[in-house]
């Protein structure tokens, strides 16, 4: 678990940059560019997700409470992301048509998937504050 982490870390900040590129270019209209950055923090934020299932499938005895909410609580954080992602890569296709209604909805949709992410993420970086002396120890954090 303490290997895998800066790895899971990077992926989700290499994500979460790229989710915001791709938000930025839809805002400017470059929709080609959007569904790329928006495809490659997909990949990223998958990576992550199975990289964690892998960790916690893989939970023993010796793993404390805290630790396990602390994965829990990322993996949440990372299927929200990757379910903006997926609404935003439908609002792309949507604005590629004109379709500009339809495509504002899944934005909107998209904007609330990462909002409940970043609920998460207060969360993971509560149990880290209240844990500091374990997180330094196990992950570095």
């Amino acid at each position: 678990m303490n290997k895998a982490m800066p790895d899971i870390n990077k992926g989700i900040v290499d994500g979460d940059n790229e989710y915001n590129e791709a938000v930025e270019l839809v805002n400017n209209k470059n929709f080609y560019k959007s569904m790329e950055k928006a495809e490659s923090a997909g990949d990223n934020y998958n990576k992550s997700k199975n990289r964690l299932l892998e960790i916690r499938g893989n939970f023993s005895s010796e793993v404390n409470s805290v630790h396990k909410d602390y994965i829990n609580t990322l993996i949440d954080e990372v299927e929200y992301k990757l379910k903006a992602v997926d609404l935003l890569k439908e609002a792309i296709e949507c604005f590629e048509v004109n379709s500009n209604y339809t495509g504002s909805n899944y934005g909107f949709e998209a904007n609330d998937a990462m909002n409940q992410a970043v609920e998460y993420q207060n969360q993971r970086d509560i149990i880290v504050r209240d844990n500091q002396n374990l997180f330094k120890q196990s992950f570095g954090i």
